[in-house]
């Protein structure tokens, strides 16, 4: 095929938008794909061609074709693999500080980068989470302060504009909450005002384009969370 960067294999060629089909069709790890002769007459090109670019993918880990059950989107290896992949234990004390050094980094980027990046819609969805966990701390509202705050960590993700990143928090907030809910009490007390202050600091200085105040706004988010961890492991140890 003849392309913008001159002739490429029809293999290579449609093997990049199978997995262009992958995405925008917002498939997942373990999904089943269209069969080699489906996939051929979306494309346009011929099955010969389709069933080289599957070889190509299976080689290199992200489709798994199964014989008789079909073709499948397939969990591929690297970073993001290794972190799923990971044995996460929510009850370990070591693995949940290893947790918090890991989301550090990565909150830190993350609120550098939306500094930097965000758009006025992205903006305005950070502070709606901002406002939220506002409203729930007032009330004393669990189950809506975590969803405020789920909220408010994924919209500087997302306003991050880098999907990697983001991708990782996703991981990395799943694995946290595990070992979250082992150490709820079941009330937010006077921590959570605090943790929404600093929400509210990290948001003003993504919103006034200061990449480093929002890291720093955000390392120190995180160390104060870690201190809260610790302190209600210490109180059920000592009260129970």
């Amino acid at each position: 095929m003849v392309t913008d960067g001159g002739y490429r294999p029809g293999y290579e060629v449609t093997a990049e938008r199978i997995l262009q089909f992958i995405a925008e069709s917002g498939l997942r790890p373990g999904d089943r794909l269209p069969t080699e002769l489906e996939l051929a007459r979306q494309l346009s090109v011929s099955r010969t061609v389709t069933r080289e670019a599957v070889k190509i993918l299976s080689a290199i880990g992200r489709v798994r074709a199964h014989k008789g059950r079909g073709l499948y989107v397939a969990d591929e290896p690297g970073l993001l693999g290794a972190v799923r992949q990971t044995q996460f234990l929510p009850a370990d004390l070591d693995h949940v500080f290893m947790l918090f050094e890991f989301r550090r980094t990565q909150e830190a980027e993350l609120s550098r980068l939306a500094a930097a990046r965000a758009t006025p819609a992205e903006l305005r969805a950070i502070e709606d989470a901002v406002e939220r966990c506002h409203t729930a701390a007032e009330h004393q509202d669990v189950d809506q302060f975590h969803h405020g705050d789920d909220s408010f960590h994924l919209g500087i993700a997302a306003a991050s504009h880098n999907p990697f990143l983001k991708a990782a928090l996703e991981t990395a907030r799943r694995l946290q909450n595990q070992s979250s809910i082992l150490a709820r009490s079941g009330t937010l007390g006077d921590r959570v005002h605090k943790a929404a202050a600093e929400h509210t600091a990290i948001y003003h200085a993504i919103r006034e384009g200061q990449p480093d105040q929002a890291a720093a706004a955000a390392i120190l988010h995180i160390n104060n969370s870690l201190d809260d961890y610790n302190n209600e492991i210490r109180r059920r140890l000592f009260t129970t």
